[in-house]
Parts: C-alpha cells; sequence; structure tokens
C-alpha cells in the first residue's frame, strides 16, 4: 500500500538509503543525512511510502532542481526500496503514483540522474515513461574512488505546459 510519509517512517526511511549507502550505485552521498537535513532539500509535498504488513519497503519523494521561482515545476525524483523487497513492483508502484501525483500538485518535469551502471534504475524509469535525455562523463567519484557517469532522464507531464 502506498501512503504519504509521516515522520515516523524516518527510521525505517533511513536504513533503506543505508542499504544503498553501502551498496554504492545510487548516490554519491557517504553519508545518511539527519532528519532535519534530508527533511530541508526535499519538497514537502509528493513524499510517499510503500508499506507492505506494516513494515515500510520502499520510498520516494521529490527535491527542488534549483531554488529560482521560474523552475518550481522541475523537481528531482529519488526513489529506494529496501534490498529484501527489490523486484517485486514496489518501485514501479511508486513511480506511478509519483508521476500521477506530482502533477496535481503542479510539477511538469521529474528528472532523475541515475548511475549508468545502476541498470535497474534506469529500467524502471523507461517502464514508467521517463527518456534518457543525455549523459554527464566521469562526473563523480563514488564511494570507492571510481569515476562514474550518470544517465539523465526525464518525464514531462502531458497536462501541464
Amino acid at each position: 500500500m502506498i501512503r504519504e510519509m509521516r515522520c515516523e517512517d524516518w527510521n525505517r526511511v533511513k536504513d533503506i538509503y543505508r542499504q544503498a549507502l553501502e551498496r554504492g550505485i545510487s548516490t554519491f552521498n557517504t553519508q545518511c543525512p539527519s532528519f532535519e537535513e534530508w527533511d530541508a532539500s526535499h519538497c514537502k509535498e509528493c513524499r510517499y511510502v510503500y508499506e507492505e504488513n506494516g513494515v515500510v519497503c520502499g520510498w520516494i519523494t521529490i527535491a527542488p532542481t534549483s531554488g529560482r521561482c521560474v523552475y518550481r515545476g522541475a523537481v528531482e525524483v529519488s526513489v529506494y526500496v529496501d534490498e529484501a523487497w527489490q523486484n517485486k513492483g514496489i518501485g514501479t508502484a511508486l513511480l506511478s503514483h509519483l508521476c500521477s501525483e506530482s502533477e496535481k500538485n503542479g510539477y511538469w518535469s521529474l528528472y532523475s540522474a541515475i548511475f549508468s551502471i545502476n541498470e535497474s534504475s534506469i529500467k524502471l524509469h523507461e517502464k514508467c515513461g521517463f527518456r534518457v535525455i543525455g549523459t554527464r562523463e566521469k562526473i563523480a567519484k563514488d564511494k570507492y574512488g571510481i569515476w562514474q557517469d550518470t544517465t539523465l532522464m526525464e518525464k514531462r507531464s502531458r497536462k501541464i505546459v
């Protein structure tokens, strides 16, 4: 079941994010932020979790791509699924839900910068209607000191333009 994220979900959200940090193919970050840091950097709306039998097993949210008001409708997507719950359609459910709900909140451009080696995330985004808009070659080093490319993907609203 998908529902709005609540403050009390933070520990599970953080645990799922830590898995991604340890795996090293989803983010250039090396540490999990505090709730206050995370909360300040993400939009207040469009924060969702996927819950199964009372356990949060995935989450999705958006963050501004710019502080300039003209770009208010262009946001970056973050989606993470607990390793034990992957390949069960949870990422697809969360991303599909976000695509629908983000339009209701006035967002017209969903953007993701995905490690090019993260083929499952690229396929997930393609499945949900995102298209590749570019590649940033050797944009930064991962936690292991290896240069990584990112695949840039976008989904534009057909309702808002």
